[in-house]
């Protein structure tokens, strides 16, 4: 897994350019007068229309296909979604007003969700689901007693945590703001590199709860995981 997180003006940048698009998709579908149902034209049709690749046409439906707006059917093209058009431009008004997440508006969610994703880890996990934590738990300790980086093992043992919560939604959230947090964190943290054994003995500890099927104890041990990150952001 290759871990690359772009710039700040990168991410701006990008941003700014898919709000228009989910714009002008939004005008589209009003002056078309498409309604619930009715297929979106092609990415190639609508990239065509509005001067862009297709590339920049796909990460728009794919914005508006998180929130509920399209939904996209293999082998059959985007189709707008049953939800009617006064909430429909309500929906796009806001994610249009939506600015980049910072540093701590990240870990708070992530500290939320992960508390309750380790909770139903330690309840629902499959023996599976402990090979893999085990397997990235591994990977971890061994890059840091190389004494290599490990943020990509990092991320995945946390990962693998949201998997084994049996929550979709959840592990697809953690998804994609867990390695922004993990980068930030170490890029500014100037103690990181110094915390190995300490993170070697967490990691060690919230497996073995998971392993154990006790929720309570698991909670415990992310929370004590956590605590630089709630010190380091104020999270309260």
């Amino acid at each position: 897994m290759n871990l690359e997180v772009l710039s700040k003006n990168e991410n701006q940048e990008i941003n700014s350019r898919v709000k228009k698009l989910i714009s002008q998709i939004s005008n589209l579908i009003s002056e078309k007068h498409l309604e619930p149902g009715d297929k979106l034209p092609s990415e190639r049709i609508l990239a065509e229309k509005f001067v862009v690749s297709r590339r920049s046409i796909r990460t728009a439906i794919l914005k508006l296909e998180s929130y509920g707006i399209l939904i996209s059917m293999p082998q059959s093209g985007t189709f707008i979604a049953n939800i009617g058009p006064v909430a429909m431009n309500g929906m796009v008004k806001d994610i249009i007003s939506l600015g980049l997440p910072d540093f701590k508006s990240l870990v708070e969610t992530r500290i939320l969700l992960e508390l309750k994703a380790v909770r139903l880890a330690a309840k629902r996990r499959t023996e599976l689901d402990l090979e893999r934590i085990k397997e990235a738990l591994d990977a971890h300790e061994t890059k840091l007693l190389l004494g290599e980086d490990a943020v990509q093992e990092d991320l995945l043992f946390h990962l693998a945590i949201a998997k084994a919560s049996g929550n979709v939604t959840m592990n697809q959230i953690m998804i994609g703001i867990t390695p922004q947090i993990i980068v930030d964190f170490k890029k500014y943290h100037k103690d990181y590199n110094s915390l190995d054994n300490l993170r070697i003995s967490e990691h060690t500890e919230i497996y073995e709860a998971i392993k154990s099927q006790n929720p309570k104890l698991a909670k415990k041990r992310m929370k004590v995981h956590f605590k630089l990150l709630y010190e380091y952001c104020g999270v309260c």
